[in-house]
């Protein structure tokens, strides 16, 4: 699956990013194992990335998914950044998705040069 849109959020350092993932799936019965990647692109140029993976489950018609994700990486202001958290998620429709991320982040700061 690829699934593209705006970041909302109170954080001036994500909110209205694009983000982009990719992932797998491997279903039976609409439940199963998920992983996958993600980027987030700010019209800066600025960037930042890494991995997800969880479970899906469909219970009584209502899809949703729940795990974890953690950032390998990032460019412009986002270089060296670290951290994690989780997220949970639903499907209100076949091309549709809602995605909550909630984690802790650190950025590196650059070193000035000598």
């Amino acid at each position: 699956m690829e699934v593209s849109g705006p970041e909302k959020t109170s954080d001036p350092l994500w909110n209205d990013a694009t983000i982009t993932y990719w992932g797998t799936a491997d279903l039976v019965d609409g439940s199963g194992p998920q992983r996958g990647y993600w980027i987030n692109n700010r019209p800066s140029g600025d960037a930042d990335w890494g991995t997800f993976e969880g479970k899906i489950t469909t219970s009584a018609g209502q899809t949703s998914k729940a795990g974890t994700f953690k950032w390998t990486g990032g460019s412009g202001k986002f270089k060296g950044i670290k951290g994690g958290g989780k997220y949970k998620g639903r499907f209100p429709s076949a091309v549709e998705v809602v995605n909550n991320w909630k984690g802790e982040y650190q950025i590196a700061k650059a070193k000035a040069a000598k």
